[in-house]
């Protein structure tokens, strides 16, 4: 997991919904920002691969945001959002293993057909047959 804490900006708003006063004095919705374009920590390939998997998270000015406000304080919110943005990148940047397509074995392919003939046996069974 890369750590690029020292690139994120962060910027603070007043939370919304209810709660009262602390809502609307405190400012403990913390918005985190960080321009991935302008990253030393990743290279060219891990930074398109960034940019393409969180594409629709990404603003025009190449920023990506986050806002948490699920807890009552600043600081909490701050570590929370901090935590949330860190692991958005890293899952970005995990290459999905290659699916290698296989065949069923001819015992299998047997079994299912040997089912599928006795399903249909047993069904026949169940007709009204008048004499």
């Amino acid at each position: 997991m890369i750590d690029f804490t020292s690139e994120l900006f962060f910027k603070t708003s007043r939370s919304s919904g209810a709660g009262g006063q602390n809502v609307n004095k405190v400012e403990t919705s913390v918005t985190v920002m960080w321009k991935g374009g302008e990253s030393d920590f990743f290279s060219g390939f891990q930074k398109s691969r960034i940019y393409d998997k969180l594409i629709n998270r990404i603003n025009s000015e190449g920023v990506l945001q986050l806002t948490v406000s699920e807890t009552r304080t600043q600081l909490q919110n701050k570590k929370l959002a901090t935590q949330k943005i860190l692991e958005l990148v890293n899952e970005a940047l995990v290459i999905p293993k290659k699916r290698f397509k296989t065949k069923p074995s001819k015992s299998k392919i047997q079994k299912r057909l040997n089912d599928k003939k006795k399903v249909g046996e047993k069904k026949e069974n169940r007709k009204f047959r008048p004499d």
